[in-house]
């Protein structure tokens, strides 16, 4: 079976190709640019925009299956952009589906399509948490678009399942951890309050099996079809101590230094008061949005998707902070 999966250079994207063309599958990617490591593995790459409908469907003319991976992500930006990528590009994927008889699409989603200011999760499921409101972040509000829209579109042809995999970290990642690794040694890193809440995260080759196991159940009435679900290690963690766990592993110093809630959410609208008024470049370093999720307790119950679908992390924490530590220690030979 062909199989398309969009933003396939990315880090789960990567993840996503090695395990499926570790299966057997011929795996094409539909990125915006090249990837030397795409080539390496066998992975056909197309090269296109999520908004250009055209470019999507001579893509994945002939698949059998999409993975849709590819999404504008961050803290910060035009909401137009955001939609553009997140949720145009996700109508173009299930147009792709409609037009070319494809049966099956495997969704990435996020957590943050829930929520809601400093409410917390612990222990939630989909059924039980329901979609947030008031969303400060225009990643999150094209996300949950694009998550309806897809679970909308399940039906008698067409099973579509949305994954929404917690904080992927682990050994290729060029955001989460190298971006904590740079704050921690510039001396601009702090723990959002006490650090004692409670979050979910996900090593990155739990992330690539949960969305491999959910395409081999997935089938139009499956128990998992037009349903979303939570994915992590199932092993919540203090914010501090795994902050500082990553830390460590990749040889940065440790933070022990704290903001209180209100003064990083002050900080957060300072922030974007400034990124809004000024011609700043990038992000800011902090958003209210960030400030809420870093002072938030969020975890997940993995019971569904395993019932679903068979999904049962095979990664340790333990074990993928030794895989990032023994990844850090050869980069630097």
């Amino acid at each position: 079976m062909k199989i398309l999966v969009t933003g396939g250079g990315g880090f789960l994207g990567q993840a996503l190709c090695r395990n499926l063309v570790e299966r057997g599958f011929e795996v094409t990617s539909f990125n915006r640019g090249r990837y030397p490591a795409l080539d390496a593995m066998g992975v056909s790459q197309v090269q296109g925009d999520l908004a250009d409908r055209d470019a999507l469907l001579r893509a994945s003319e002939g698949a059998g299956a999409i993975f849709h991976n590819a999404a504008k992500a961050g803290a910060w930006g035009a909401y137009d952009d955001y939609f553009r990528a997140n949720v145009i590009g996700t109508r173009n994927v299930l147009d792709a589906c409609r037009t070319h008889g494809i049966g099956r699409l495997v969704y990435t989603s996020t957590p943050s399509v829930t929520h809601r200011a400093t409410h917390p999760v612990e222990g939630g499921t989909a059924d039980t948490v329901p979609y947030g409101r008031g969303f400060k972040a225009p990643y999150a509000t094209t996300k949950t678009i694009a998550e309806q829209d897809v679970l909308a579109a399940n039906d008698a042809t067409l099973a579509t399942i949305a994954l929404r995999p917690r904080l992927i970290w682990g050994p290729g990642d060029n955001q989460l951890v190298p971006r904590l690794a740079d704050r921690a040694r510039a001396g601009r890193l702090r723990i959002v309050g006490s650090g004692a809440n409670l979050i979910d995260t996900t090593f990155i080759d739990n992330a690539a099996q949960a969305h491999v196991d959910a395409f081999h159940h997935l089938v139009p009435g499956a128990p998992c079809a037009g349903r979303a679900y939570f994915i992590s290690n199932g092993e919540p963690m203090p914010v501090a101590e795994l902050v500082n766990a990553l830390l460590d592993a990749v040889g940065a110093p440790k933070v022990d230094k704290h903001l209180s809630f209100r003064t990083a959410y002050a900080i957060g609208a300072v922030c974007e008061a400034a990124w809004t008024v000024l011609p700043l470049r990038g992000e800011p370093p902090l958003t209210r949005f960030l400030a809420e999720q870093l002072a938030t307790a969020h975890w997940y119950d993995m019971g569904p998707a395993t019932r679903d679908f068979g999904y049962v992390p095979k990664v340790t924490i333990a074990e993928g902070l030794q895989r990032l530590a023994d990844a850090h220690a050869r980069a630097q030979r």
